[in-house]
């Protein structure tokens, strides 16, 4: 029999959290695998997320950390608590079917399906719309159209960063999947060393989707299999802190695959051009709160800046 683990990164989830979790008790009823360890790791939640699950059935494994550690290093904590021959990294605001898990283990352990190593399915909200959230892999140029706004403006001729395109009705090889859902093997991730720590947050599965593909393996998104996502998860709580994490993110992960004159491009690009496409837009659709978030999201990346050159370096 197969053997799953399911590893939960939770921060300020909320009521999500519990009904992620009744949801994996509820999906975890076919005998065709066996769901081995639920193991959640929280992220020094102050949101009382860990109360109700108390009372709930399934049974799982709680780490509580004193600091919130960022996602990539809280995924690689929770994967060292198992072993089983699969790793679900599964955000807390998913509510899984009666047949997500099952479908998707019995999908990667087909034969035919053996040099896939990183599975997505398909997401879909409160009204059945289908989540639009596969995405590419982003070169230098390709984000510096994106801070233009060439993506919003003509996507045919710059195609934007999420498939946005394409309706996800099919399955099929992609760059990146959904990372609310990222069934993995093992055996890769381990091959990996998970994801990189060096993103707190943002990039790291999409850094851990390029890698796989590096090493030969095929990351493909699974459109007959089904989930629901609430979307923006708790980071809607955080808005400036979320587009400080990207910016972040992303000048490692231009770093990391382009190297160190690349991603100083993209630094000084972000500060000289992003910044006021992005203002000009939060104007243009007279959201002042949105300015303000945006403002202070680049006075966190202004200060990091230091910090951030020093570490691209090495």
């Amino acid at each position: 029999m197969t053997n799953l683990d399911i590893v939960i990164v939770n921060w300020n989830a909320g009521n999500k959290l519990f009904e992620c979790l009744d949801s994996i008790q509820h999906s975890n009823t076919d005998t065709s695998f066996r769901l081995t360890k639920c193991i959640i790791i929280d992220n020094a939640s102050t949101d009382g997320s860990m109360e109700p699950i108390k009372d709930i059935a399934l049974h799982f494994e709680l780490t509580v950390n004193t600091e919130n550690k960022g996602f990539g290093s809280a995924c690689n904590q929770g994967s060292k608590s198992g072993n089983s021959e699969y790793i679900l990294f599964l955000n807390p605001d998913v509510r899984l079917f009666p047949d997500s898990l099952s479908k998707s283990v019995a999908f990667m352990e087909s034969p035919d399906n053996k040099q896939i190593g990183v599975l997505g399915i398909q997401m879909v909200d409160q009204n059945v719309s289908i989540h639009r959230n596969v995405a590419r892999f982003p070169s230098p140029n390709s984000l510096f159209s994106q801070m233009l706004g060439l993506d919003r403006l003509w996507p045919k001729r710059f195609p934007p960063h999420f498939m946005t395109d394409w309706d996800h009705l099919e399955s099929r090889v992609v760059d990146q999947v959904p990372g609310a859902f990222f069934l993995v093997r093992r055996s890769l991730f381990d091959d990996l060393h998970g994801f990189d720590e060096r993103f707190f947050m943002y990039f790291e599965d999409l850094d851990f989707a390029y890698r796989a593909r590096m090493k030969g393996w095929v990351n493909y998104y699974l459109s007959t299999v089904r989930a629901f996502h609430h979307g923006g998860g708790t980071t809607n709580q955080v808005r400036a802190l979320r587009l400080f994490y990207v910016l972040r993110s992303r000048v490692y992960y231009v770093a990391k695959h382009f190297g160190f004159y690349q991603a100083l491009w993209i630094i000084i690009a972000s500060l000289t051009i992003e910044i006021w496409v992005r203002l000009g837009w939060t104007l243009m659709n007279w959201s002042g709160r949105n300015f303000l978030e945006t403002l202070q999201a680049y006075s966190l990346y202004i200060k990091e800046l230091p910090a951030l050159m020093q570490k691209i370096k090495e």
